[in-house]
Order: C-alpha cells, then sequence, then structure tokens
C-alpha cells in the first residue's frame, strides 16, 4: 500500500486536537470517566432562528447545487457584516465561501504558493497552519510570542523574519491556542512593518471576533491600516460565534485575483458549500446579535474560573487571555517531577497523558501549536464540568513529588 501514497504526506502529521478528542472519545465508550477539554467547540446551541432558517431553506427547495464559492444572498450578507463590523467595503466577486475557515484558508494557500515561497506563522499557533503550507510546497517560518507579552509577537521580532521569499504573514487574533487578542496599538506595530515590505501579504484569521471580554476592543488589521487592503485576505467563519461548527461556513474577502484563483481550487476539489448551511449562515449574519452578549458573559466567567483554579494548582501557571475560550498554561513547574506510578514528566506531552490517565481530563500538550512546555484547555464546556476537570488537575499536579 505504501507504493501508492504521496510523499507530500510525509510533511505533515494528523491533527493533534482532533487526536485527543477521538482518544477521550474512546476512553468513555470504554466506560472511563472522562472531561473532555480538548475540542474547539462551543458547547451552546445554533441559535433558534437560525436553525428555523435552515428548515426553511429545506422547505424551499433550497437542496441543489449552488454557485461554487458562495450564493450571492450570502455574499450580500457577508458584504454587509463587514461594512457594518469592520468598516470594510467588499464586493461579491471579492468574497470566497468555503466548507469551513479551514478549506478558505487552505484555498488562499494553495492558490498563492510556490515552491519554496515562506509563510510566517506566530506562534503558539493553531495545529493546521504549518501543515496547510507545507501541502501547498511553502515553508512555515515560525515566529515566537513569548508569554511576558502575553504570547503576542512584538514587531521586531515579526520583522526579522521576513524575507525577499516571504510570501504570507498569518495572524490569528483572537488566538486559537493562546486567546491572546492584538489591541488597536499591538496591532498597528504589526501593520506598520507590513507597510515596509510590500511583497509580504497578510492572512488575518478573525474567527473568534466576537469572543473577546473585559471591554475589549476587537480590530481586523485593515481598519487599523488601510493601505493593506489589496494585499490582505480577512478570513472569517459562522462555527465559533455562532455555534455553528457542524454547519461548515467559512468565508474571507479580499482582493478579486485571489478570490477568483481560490475558487479555481474550490471548483476542482469540494465545489459548492452546503447549500442550506448558506442560506442559514446569511440569516445568522443578517439577524439579532444581542445572544452573543450573553455567551460572551458565561465564556468570561468560565474563563476567569478555570485561570483562578489552574493558578491554585502546584506548578501550573496560567495567564489571564483576551478572547477565544482557550487557556495555555504553563507546566513548566511539573516538567521532571514524578507521578505516583514513578513516571518523569519530560514534556509537556507527558503531562497531559498523565492528566487524561490518572485524572480522565483530555487537554492538548503545547507542542502541538509550537511552544512548550504549555497545553492547552478549551472551556467552551459547562461551568460544572470545568470545575470538576480544574479540581482533578489541582490533584494530579499535588500527587507529584520530587524526581
Amino acid at each position: 500500500m505504501s507504493s501508492v501514497l504521496a510523499s507530500r504526506l510525509k510533511r505533515i502529521k494528523p491533527s493533534p486536537t482532533i487526536a485527543v478528542t477521538a482518544k477521550a472519545a474512546e476512553l468513555k465508550a470504554a466506560g472511563k470517566d472522562v472531561i473532555g477539554l480538548g475540542a474547539g467547540e462551543p458547547d451552546f446551541d445554533t441559535p433558534d432562528f437560525v436553525k428555523a432558517a435552515a428548515k426553511k431553506a429545506i422547505d424551499e427547495g433550497q437542496t441543489k447545487y449552488t454557485a461554487v464559492d458562495g450564493t450571492p444572498v450570502l455574499k450580500d450578507a457577508i458584504c454587509a457584516k463587514f461594512k457594518r463590523e469592520n468598516g470594510l467595503e467588499y464586493k461579491r466577486d471579492q468574497i470566497s465561501v468555503g466548507t469551513g475557515g479551514k478549506q478558505v484558508l487552505y484555498n488562499a494557500l494553495m492558490a498563492s504558493l510556490n515552491p519554496g515561497d515562506e509563510v510566517i506563522i506566530l506562534a503558539p499557533y493553531w495545529v493546521s497552519y504549518p501543515d496547510m503550507v507545507l501541502l501547498a510546497e511553502g515553508v512555515p517560518v515560525i515566529v515566537d510570542g513569548p508569554e511576558e507579552t502575553g504570547f503576542k509577537v512584538k514587531a521586531e521580532a515579526l520583522e526579522k523574519a521576513i524575507t525577499p521569499k516571504t510570501k504570507w504573514i498569518i495572524l490569528n487574533s483572537p488566538s486559537n491556542p493562546t486567546g491572546a487578542a492584538y489591541s488597536r496599538d499591538e496591532m498597528k506595530e504589526i501593520t506598520d512593518v507590513l507597510m515596509r515590505y510590500p511583497h509580504v501579504w497578510l492572512m488575518t484569521d478573525d474567527i473568534y471576533e466576537h469572543l473577546v471580554y473585559d471591554g475589549f476592543e476587537f480590530v481586523t488589521p485593515v481598519q487599523v491600516e488601510p493601505r493593506l487592503y489589496d494585499r490582505t485576505l480577512t478570513v472569517n467563519g459562522a462555527s465559533k460565534a455562532y455555534a455553528m461548527t457542524g454547519w461548515r461556513i467559512g468565508y474571507a474577502g479580499g482582493p478579486k485575483e485571489l478570490i477568483k484563483a481560490m475558487g479555481v481550487i474550490q471548483s476542482q476539489s469540494t465545489s459548492n458549500p452546503c447549500s442550506v448551511s448558506q442560506a442559514a449562515v446569511a440569516v445568522a449574519l443578517a439577524g439579532d446579535q444581542s445572544f452573543l452578549k450573553d455567551w460572551r458573559k458565561v465564556y468570561q466567567e468560565r474563563r476567569d474560573l478555570v485561570v483562578s483554579m489552574l493558578n491554585q494548582a502546584p506548578g501550573l501557571h496560567c495567564h489571564r487571555p483576551e478572547g477565544a475560550f482557550y487557556v495555555y498554561p504553563s507546566c513548566k513547574g511539573v516538567i521532571g517531577r514524578k507521578t505516583p506510578d514513578g513516571k518523569i514528566l519530560r514534556t509537556d506531552e507527558d503531562f497531559v497523558t498523565y492528566l487524561l490517565e490518572s485524572e480522565g481530563v483530555a487537554c492538548v500538550q503545547g507542542e502541538a501549536f509550537g511552544k512548550s512546555p504549555y497545553f492547552r484547555i478549551s472551556y467552551a464546556t459547562s461551568t460544572e464540568l470545568l470545575e470538576d476537570a480544574c479540581r482533578r488537575i489541582q490533584r494530579a499536579c499535588a500527587a507529584l513529588t520530587a524526581a
């Protein structure tokens, strides 16, 4: 069988977050008491008015093929959203709709990268960015965002990484896995760097746009520096803000030439996204957004609970993020310690394996996101489960001894 497989598969690895979720499900099926904190998926249900729109679309027969990269109705709703919420003007032929934000990002990289082109990725990063670059025959260039700066990359570090081969910078704010979000001033420092390098394009992943706390003001780069409009792809989607992960709709606004090329890639791979999902997302974007305020309040309370409880666990330190629904605690203080069964914890992967096997708490190791020794917890689950999980983590850490 190995002779039929493409060599490009050797460059990439399966998604660690999906692997953790699958392992947790496997243990649950075997009867183990497991709390899964690995998946980046809201526990809220899709809003009723959005579900009603999907049912109406089905009843009206909107179940056929659509235009490859999105219906006119959905594209108009996306254009209106960008103008209303971000101050960005796009026309239909500047909008691409895909089967989730991941496909939109992938299409853009496949449509734009030549072998050897470099893509700067800010770490800690979403696990899929480097592998998508590799599949498109590009070269991932990782720039570290230290905990001391809130896991945000400073302008000087970014500028040092730019070379004549740099094609893209991928910016995710608020971030998966850290929840870090760039303020207007911090974003201006980043965009100032880009203005000095006109050959570099910007791919901004704004999927957690609506999940910011403590009065934080979300900004997307082109809001801050409109002169970047002609070389920025602004990516977003319905999955996180509207609890529509399974509906699989992502979208982007950008230069017409790039959007057209992305459509060509999609036309020869998946073709159009689900017609019913598109109808539902059009209504979601245009409808009453007041529920987001209530959801943000719950998420913020959960964030504060998790940060407080993890900071009470021996050997852990948890930074409080500005957005998304993740925390990225340091486990440096437990590395080198010994578990009750005599195993030495040498890596963050050892630590999350210990949490899963000893206490039934499923997290994702920091190595998967390009920065160790940390681990990621998703707090997009019930407060009761989060309290239980954090108590288990405290217990697991207290049980460790000096090697």
